[in-house]
């Protein structure tokens, strides 16, 4: 199984996907794990990451995808992973479209979890509270949201046109969430 998951900043991605890792017996592999790894063990590209990191700009899509494309061929990725954090833009997308088709994988879906704007923002506000993040104010965590749905949201088309777009309802309990990417994965299997 070999899935993305998408959804704005406070959706649940990263507890989600801790559960269907574990349902699939799969890996995640979250970019800003793995940048950070390849920066600690010195990689090449780790080391052109943080040049970029360091000077406070965006790493430019060439090495992150790099980056994934090394991930994804590691041993223990062999059997399926979920993606946490990639592609975020359409280019980046077509990039993995393409790295797969190379290694005869693909994507079984992409999972979007859809939470209202007014749930994220009580979610990231009670989040910084809980973690002592006092620079996640309302303003910045709106800001977040917007470049989430300028630069990301176009990939909820790209995917839908792919045929593999699974859209979840992310708001609600943990267990009702969790039910409902299980139920949309199914059909996946």
């Amino acid at each position: 199984m070999r899935l993305i998951f998408m959804g704005p900043p406070g959706a649940g991605k990263g507890t989600q996907a801790k559960i269907v890792t574990t349902d699939y017996g799969i890996i995640q592999i979250s970019t800003g794990d793995i940048l950070r790894e390849s920066i600690r063990t010195g990689k090449e590209l780790g080391l052109k990451a943080k040049q970029f990191m360091d000077a406070g700009k965006l790493v430019p899509d060439e090495v992150v995808i790099g980056i994934v494309r090394d991930r994804i061929r590691e041993k223990d990725a062999a059997d399926g992973y979920l993606l946490d954090g990639f592609p975020r833009t359409t280019q980046q997308a077509t990039a993995l479209k393409e790295m797969m088709k190379a290694e005869g994988q693909k994507l079984n879906a992409a999972v979007n979890l859809d939470v209202p704007e007014a749930e994220l923002i009580s979610r990231l506000l009670s989040r910084a509270q809980k973690e002592g993040r006092a620079d996640d104010t309302e303003p910045v965590i709106k800001n977040r949201l917007k470049t989430y749905m300028d630069q990301t949201l176009p990939l909820i088309e790209y995917y839908r046109n792919e045929g593999i777009l699974k859209e979840v309802n992310g708001n609600g309990s943990l267990e009702d969430i969790t039910e409902r990417i299980r139920t949309a994965l199914r059909s996946t299997v």
